[in-house]
């Protein structure tokens, strides 16, 4: 687990944000578009779900001009009650794909919902990226609080994406951000457990702590400022991933940060994860 300690945090995300962007001065957002609100389910399974029909969508934000690029799905947070799609201002104009998802939200869905939905609508980016420039093989997965937990459970319990013929395996990353690691508390909430009772079913990313997941980066805010328990949480994963034998597992408190601001520095570290990752693919690469 790393720490960034309040005299230095602002200076090492400095450092990190200029080592993780080596963006070329002609990348501006006029090389970019965006596509709004593209049905990741199909017509037949939406035509008798009105709310299906409401929800699952999502917009895609790429390059024009690079080929090949990383892609990241990202998934909003709001507790599994509320939240919509966005693309981060941080991860605009930075040589990659954006794919903001909305999914169902309790209480009009239930569980699983959200994660079928989630795994729709990566199985969709793995299924289309490649129409729009991008490299199927560089598929990231990251969200923020509820969207962590997502992240969290779809690149751990293989059987959501095994449903759309995908193994999880062929994720490049999970970048959560600040979310459960035990079962949710909407789905204990669901259960009629409370939500101070800890619960670790096969609803919890712990539940699913494998050898050989994708890499996976965990990011929270402060512990004495975070929702309670959620970094001893991510603590507990990072731990017990590297007890099965998991080699790519990482963990950053940031210190002085809550869960809600954890998010922009957050996403400098996501940035240099991928560009960790994509420069490991392409060193495999020229030694074939």
């Amino acid at each position: 687990m790393r720490r960034f300690q309040n005299s230095c945090s602002l200076l090492l995300l400095l450092l990190i944000l200029c080592e993780a962007h080596p963006a070329p001065a002609q990348e501006s957002d006029s090389g970019y578009k965006t596509i709004h609100d593209i049905p990741y389910r199909s017509a037949a399974e939406t035509a008798q779900n009105e709310y299906m029909h409401e929800r699952c969508k999502l917009d895609l934000y790429y390059p024009t001009t690079i080929k090949n690029f990383p892609t990241v799905v990202w998934f909003h947070g709001g507790g599994l009650k509320g939240g919509r799609k966005s693309i981060p201002k941080a991860l605009k104009d930075q040589g990659i794909a954006v794919v903001a998802v909305n999914y169902r939200l309790f209480p009009k869905a239930k569980k699983p919902a959200y994660l079928e939905d989630a795994a729709a609508a990566v199985a969709w980016t793995f299924q289309n990226i490649a129409k729009y420039g991008g490299d199927p093989s560089l598929i990231f997965v990251a969200g923020h609080s509820a969207g962590g937990y997502l992240t969290s459970m779809l690149g751990l319990d293989r059987r959501w994406l095994a449903a759309h013929e995908i193994d999880a395996n062929q994720i490049a990353g999970l970048i959560p951000y600040s979310g459960h690691c035990i079962t949710h508390m909407t789905v204990r909430e669901e259960m009629g457990i409370g939500r101070d009772q800890p619960i670790i079913d096969d609803m919890a990313p712990l539940y699913h702590a494998r050898k050989d997941a994708p890499p996976i980066l965990l990011i929270t805010g402060d512990r004495n400022l975070e929702f309670p328990t959620r970094y001893e949480e991510n603590a507990y994963l990072n731990s017990l991933m590297k007890v099965v034998g998991h080699k790519q597992t990482q963990l950053f408190e940031l210190d002085g940060f809550t869960h809600g601001t954890m998010v922009e520095p957050g996403h400098l570290l996501a940035l240099k994860e991928i560009q960790r990752i994509v420069k490991a693919r392409n060193q495999d690469e020229h030694k074939k």
